[in-house]
């Protein structure tokens, strides 16, 4: 995980999880909709999920 990835997740949650695929851009956008800390704890634990690297 980059050093600009983390950043981005903290400002924008869903924009950095934007190529983990359809459904992770959903639930981080519904978990910033619900709150800003939620999504960003989201977007950092799909940036961290290793099936989600490639």
């Amino acid at each position: 995980m980059s050093f600009w990835r983390v950043i981005l997740a903290i400002f924008l949650p869903p924009f950095a999880v934007f190529d983990k695929g359809c459904g992770s851009i959903l639930i981080v956008l519904l978990l910033t909709l619900a709150g800003w800390v939620p999504g960003v704890i989201g977007a950092l634990v799909i940036l961290n999920n290793p099936k989600y690297n490639r």
